[in-house]
C-alpha cells in the first residue's frame, strides 16, 4: 500500500509533476509526441502502453490520492471499468455486481458478458450477506459501487473486503461519487478503485477520462489486457486533468458542504417526498458513510411530490443546470430514467427503486444561498394545481 504523509490538497499540487527541466515553468510541459526513441534508453514509450511522460506522471498523483502503489489512465470511466474486467474475467468465469450501479456499467454486464461466456449476479440488496448469497464456485470478483449512483446506498467497504479474501475474490469499486477526497477504498482491503475521471478528478465538464488505482500486481494485470484493447488518454487531455486536480481537494470540500445544507433543505421542504443522501442521519447507510467516509459527497438526490412535475421543474431552473455528467463546479441535476440509467428496463429501474420522477443533483460549488433561491423560484413554477373533485 503507497503510504504518503502530506497532506491531501499538497499531493494534489504537487505529487506527479513533469518538471520543466530546461525553462523552469511552474506547470508540467506537455509532451505530445507520439513516437519515442527505442535504443539507449530506460523506458520505451509509446501512447497505447500507457506510459508516455505526461501519463506516467499524472498516475503517480492518483497513486499518491488513492493510497496505492499504481494507476492507470483511461479515455473514460466506461474503458477503465471494462478494462479492468475484462482483465480478470474470462469464459467460464462468474461475477456478483452490486444492484444498484451506474447505468453504463449494468449495461456492459447484461450486454456484454454473455458473448465472453462470463456470467453475472446481481445482488438482491447492497449488505453482505446479499453479495455472500449470490456467489458461486467459479465467481472471480465482486463489484460494487458506493455511494451508488444514482440512489447513494452505501455499502460497507470493510465487510466487502473480508467476504472477497475468504473466498479468494477481487474486489472492485466504483470510486467515482466518493472521490479519493472523501473516500480511500484501498484502506479498507478494496482490491481494485475506479473512477469515470471526467467527474470529481476533472471537476469543470471539460475532459472525457477515467483511472484505475490499485496494487502494482494488480495494474500489471490490468496493463497487460489494457495494451490490446487500446483505451489509452490523449496527452492533451493527461494535461488538462493535471490542472484539474490541483483543486480537487478545495473543490470537493466545498461540494460537501454544500450538499449537506441542501439536503437538509430540501428534506424539510413540502414540495419534496424523499431525499437521498449519505450524510443525512435519516439516511439507512449514514453510520457506515459515517466510519469510511471523510465527508459525504456533493451527490444527492431527492423525488418531489405528486405536486410539482419534475420535468418542468428542471426546465424552470435558472442557476442549477439541467444538464447530463456531474461533479463540475456547477450544479447540475437530471432525471436519471432519461439520461444515466436510459439504457436500463423499466422494470429493471423499478427494482433498483428509481423512479420516474427521481432528480439527481450534482451540487456545485456556487453560494447555497443562490442555489436555494434558484430550487425555490422553479418549485413555484412547476407546481401542479391540483383540481377538487367533487
Amino acid at each position: 500500500m503507497h503510504t504518503n504523509k502530506k497532506g491531501v490538497n499538497t499531493i494534489c499540487t504537487h505529487v506527479g509533476e513533469v518538471k520543466d527541466e530546461q525553462f523552469k515553468g511552474a506547470v508540467s510541459p506537455i509532451y505530445m509526441s507520439t513516437s519515442y526513441a527505442f535504443e539507449d534508453v530506460d523506458v520505451k514509450r509509446y501512447p497505447r502502453y500507457y506510459n508516455t511522460p505526461n501519463q506516467e506522471a499524472l498516475c503517480k498523483k492518483i497513486a499518491a490520492l488513492e493510497h496505492t502503489e499504481a494507476a492507470l489512465l483511461f479515455g473514460s470511466g466506461m474503458a477503465a471499468i471494462s478494462h479492468a474486467l475484462m482483465a480478470f474475467l474470462k469464459a467460464g468465469d462468474h461475477i456478483v455486481l452490486q444492484q444498484t450501479l451506474y447505468g453504463g456499467t449494468y449495461n456492459f454486464a447484461v450486454t456484454q458478458f454473455e458473448k465472453y461466456g462470463i456470467s453475472y449476479s446481481f445482488t438482491t440488496g447492497w449488505k453482505v450477506s446479499d453479495f455472500e448469497n449470490a456467489i458461486q464456485g467459479n465467481t472471480k470478483v465482486i463489484y460494487i459501487e458506493t455511494p451508488s449512483n444514482p440512489l447513494l446506498t452505501i455499502t460497507d467497504l470493510e465487510a466487502i473486503s473480508r467476504l472477497s479474501k475468504k473466498h479468494g475474490l477481487v474486489s472492485m469499486i466504483d470510486n467515482t461519487f466518493g472521490s479519493p477526497i472523501n473516500q480511500n477504498p484501498i484502506d479498507f482491503g478494496i482490491d481494485v478503485i475506479l473512477h469515470s475521471a471526467t467527474k470529481y478528478m476533472g471537476g469543470h465538464s471539460d475532459i472525457c477520462a477515467g483511472a484505475v488505482a490499485a496494487s502494482q500486481e494488480h495494474i500489471d494485470t490490468i496493463w497487460h489486457s489494457a495494451i490490446c484493447f487500446g483505451g489509452s488518454l490523449s496527452d492533451q487531455t493527461v494535461w488538462l486533468l493535471e490542472r484539474s486536480l490541483k483543486t480537487m481537494g478545495l473543490r470537493v470540500q466545498a461540494q460537501n458542504e454544500n450538499a449537506m445544507a441542501l439536503a437538509s433543505f430540501l428534506k424539510a421542504h413540502e414540495a419534496v417526498d424523499e431525499v437521498y443522501y449519505p450524510g443525512l442521519a435519516s439516511h439507512p447507510g449514514h453510520a457506515i458513510a459515517k466510519d469510511q467516509m471523510h465527508g459525504f459527497g456533493g451527490m444527492l438526490s431527492f423525488e418531489l411530490n405528486e405536486t410539482i412535475d419534475p420535468s418542468t421543474f428542471l426546465k424552470k431552473l435558472a442557476l442549477i443546470k439541467p444538464s447530463m455528467s456531474l461533479a463540475g463546479v456547477e450544479s447540475t441535476m437530471l432525471l436519471p430514467v432519461q439520461t444515466s440509467h436510459a439504457l436500463m428496463s423499466a422494470e429493471d429501474r423499478a427494482k433498483q427503486g428509481i423512479k420516474d420522477g427521481l432528480i439527481r443533483f450534482s451540487v456545485g460549488i456556487e453560494d447555497v444561498a443562490d442555489i436555494i433561491q434558484d430550487i425555490e423560484q422553479a418549485v413555484e413554477k412547476a407546481s401542479v394545481k391540483m383540481e377538487t373533485v367533487e
